[in-house]
């Protein structure tokens, strides 16, 4: 009897041994699709957060937050550039936004600011004028009522491919690599960053 009560312990623990290892692999199998989920609510937040700041009139006032800790990701190579949400030229106009090196980008690194314009691909690109010839301006704001704003602005170069109807979601970017002085920016009470917070036009 003994021995048949061993062999059915066997039994029922080599059955909740298996449960378990099926329990596992369904928890595994889980995962990846968790993950999936989770980068699919990420993209639909900055979704959603760019479309509370999109701008209709070829103006877009980018506020940058936590600039520091975005600063240490630049100088530290882990995120080398930061991108603007899009905003519009009107409201069936030019798809744009911008992208800003804090640390620097090319022949700029480590000692300026570089920030950059980029044509995105629009559902209305068919009935726009390209290549793309506007002026564009940038403006990095003082803070303080000194407003020694820095501003700088450029033309587009029509033989550029970054003028022309984008073919991808974005074309290659374009702008002033030598924009505003690291030094500057990095010295302690510049009226650029405050409450750890930027602003560029």
């Amino acid at each position: 009897r003994l021995q048949s009560s061993i062999e059915s312990l066997a039994q029922d623990f080599s059955s909740i041994k298996l449960s378990i290892q099926e329990q596992s692999s369904f928890l595994d199998g889980i995962k990846p699709n968790q993950e999936i989920l989770q980068q699919d609510v990420a993209s639909l937040k900055e979704k959603i957060d760019d479309m509370q700041y999109v701008s209709y009139d070829g103006t877009f006032i980018w506020k940058i937050t936590n600039f520091h800790e975005k600063m240490m990701d630049a100088q530290s190579e882990r995120q080398t550039s930061i991108y603007s949400p899009p905003f519009y030229s009107s409201l069936t106009g030019y798809k744009m936004r911008a992208r800003l090196y804090l640390n620097g980008d090319g022949n700029a690194r480590r000692t300026h600011m570089s920030l950059f314009f980029i044509l995105m691909r629009s559902s209305h690109d068919t009935i726009l004028k390209f290549p793309f010839n506007y002026k564009v301006t940038f403006c990095l704001y003082d803070q303080t009522p000194q407003q020694r704003h820095i501003i700088d602005s450029f033309r587009p170069d029509i033989k550029s491919n970054s003028f022309q109807r984008p073919r991808s979601e974005m074309n290659i970017a374009s702008g002033i690599p030598k924009f505003f002085p690291l030094t500057l920016i990095q010295q302690e009470g510049n009226p650029y960053v405050r409450d750890d917070t930027m602003f560029i036009k």
